[in-house]
């Protein structure tokens, strides 16, 4: 199930988002509005949530929370803009930092 927060998921939502990979969730992250996609089978699922409700392309950013270890995979399609991102990894440490915060404040702590 994907279902977008605007504030810490409760344990029902974690486990729901958990629902199609079992151990890991795609995430999308509207850096600007502070909110989290999570869920789904790709991170564009995720994405298109956000775009629909409201953000900016801009400022959309894909990443995989591992719920066990709280590793955040920094990796997606999502990622790749010829004019922000070269790389399908997120390059920019500071917008990988502020990635973190939010996927952990929002699913790192149920």
């Amino acid at each position: 199930m994907i279902l977008l927060l605007r504030n810490c998921a409760t344990r029902e939502q974690l486990e729901q988002m958990l629902e199609k990979h079992k151990f890991y969730i795609k995430t999308a992250v509207d850096l600007e509005r502070q909110v989290l996609v999570g869920g789904g089978d790709i991170h564009a699922d995720c994405e298109e949530m956000l775009l629909d409700d409201g953000s900016r392309q801009q400022d959309i950013w894909a990443a995989s929370f591992m719920r066990a270890t709280h590793k955040i995979i920094y990796e997606s399609i999502v990622n790749l803009r010829p004019r922000q991102n070269r790389s399908m990894e997120i390059l920019d440490s500071n917008i990988r930092e502020r990635i973190a915060q939010i996927i952990i404040e929002f699913l790192g702590n149920v």
